[in-house]
């Protein structure tokens, strides 16, 4: 029983997620291998084969791969699907991209967002926006995964010695193409690696009241800034920083949530995290609930004095 990663990373090294589902592949009882499916990716590929747990990594170069389109990595994935128990994402954007349609081409059904391995064909993952965790067992022959990287511990990025493999690459498939990538930039860490996080609602008034009050608090802790789904569509804050089940899944050590309620959708994509500090002068929010320290206050003058007091 021999699990097969596919990896995530930009032709040059490993995204994070990866190694947060190496972990979980390891879990299924076998071997892991990793798929590092690239164009010019050979820096990715020995940056794969140096993660603690994996077995063999097997490196498919071609220009098909360059952008991860999903019809081209899906055949990869095909390709190689014969020799392997399990199928296994990160629960990335690109590997929901991609999961479905390996799925799909398998006839099998795919167990997304999985957080535990209970056994090789038996998951748990939650549903109902977190508020239940669903135990999905499949008789598949191959079982297609998703991983929920907050779930999962990360794998050590080093002290692997895996060996690397060559495959031959499977044909552009025509179905899709690039055209181009408008790729916000940030000094900041990227959300979902971030240690610590804050966050801020729509009780903020305006983008710039957001970054008037929230940035200074998250310069002095050299954190990542976020958002609810509120204060996004009122437009506040980037579409990148909204947090939630229809945003990015986080579990920093520290989430500092500033004005905001805490409904279900926005609980549902942070309450994992370590410690939650939540400010709000509403003392019925439904942030207070999953809240590790509360302090029930005006959000205007609570902040500014944690930034003093730092």
């Amino acid at each position: 029983m021999t699990a097969l990663v596919i990896a995530e990373h930009d032709n040059q090294s490993i995204k994070g997620a990866t190694l947060n589902t190496v972990t979980a592949a390891a879990q299924l009882g076998g071997d892991v291998h990793v798929l590092v499916a690239g164009s010019n990716a050979a820096d990715a590929a020995k940056a794969a084969a140096q993660i603690a747990g994996v077995a063999k990594v097997i490196h498919a170069d071609a220009a098909g791969f360059e952008h991860g389109l999903a019809e081209n990595v899906a055949a990869q994935v095909i390709a190689l699907a014969g020799s392997y128990s399990h199928i296994v994402f990160p629960a990335t954007a690109s590997g929901k991209n991609v999961a479905p349609r390996v799925a799909a081409l398998l006839d099998v059904g795919q167990v997304s967002d999985i957080t535990k391995v209970v056994s090789p064909d038996t998951f748990e993952r939650p549903i109902y926006a977190g508020n239940a965790i669903a135990t999905v067992q499949s008789s598949d022959k191959v079982k297609v995964i998703t991983v929920r990287s907050t779930g999962f511990d990360t794998a050590a990025a080093t002290g692997g010695s895996a060996a690397v493999e060559t495959a031959s690459a499977t044909a552009d498939s025509g179905k899709s193409s690039f055209v181009g990538s408008e790729i916000a930039k940030n000094d900041r860490p990227e959300l979902t690696a971030a240690k610590i996080i804050v966050s801020g609602g729509r009780a903020l008034g305006s983008s710039d009241k957001f970054n008037e009050v929230l940035t200074p608090l998250a310069d002095k802790l050299g954190a990542a800034l976020g958002a609810s789904r509120a204060a996004v569509d009122a437009g506040y804050a980037p579409n990148d920083w909204q947090v939630g089940q229809t945003g990015k899944i986080v579990a920093p050590q520290l989430y500092i949530a500033a004005g905001i309620s805490g409904a279900i959708q926005h609980l549902a994509g942070m309450k994992d995290s370590k410690v939650i500090v939540a400010i709000n002068k509403d003392p019925e929010a439904p942030i207070f609930s999953v809240a590790d320290y509360g302090l029930e206050a005006d959000l205007f003058t609570a902040v500014p004095e944690l930034v003093q007091a730092l």
